[in-house]
């Protein structure tokens, strides 16, 4: 079975048909995202796949993305105080 290993993506597109294009590509890729930057685990097969249906969907010229590799041996830092969530008592479904 082949390796994951872990990329982060960004993109800055500029029209807003081709956004969601990016957005739809990505989210099949991705674990986890905040706006859009995204962490993706993939096997070179899959970075590879990316790659090309994302630059089927973006203007070369207009449009920038970044698939960046990230260390596995590297010192996570973080900033900020996390806030664990608080379920309410109680959930409204209507």
């Amino acid at each position: 079975m082949p390796q994951r290993h872990l990329f982060i993506a960004a993109y800055d597109v500029s029209d807003a048909q081709r956004l969601r294009d990016a957005l739809k590509v990505l989210k099949g890729y991705a674990s986890g995202r905040q706006k859009s930057v995204f962490e993706c685990f993939l096997t070179p097969a899959e970075r590879r796949a990316l790659l090309k249906e994302i630059a089927d969907v973006l203007d070369a010229v207009e449009d920038r993305f970044m698939l960046l590799r990230l260390e596995p041996r590297g010192k996570v830092r973080v900033r900020g105080k996390g806030v664990k969530p608080i379920d309410p008592p109680w959930f409204y479904v209507g």
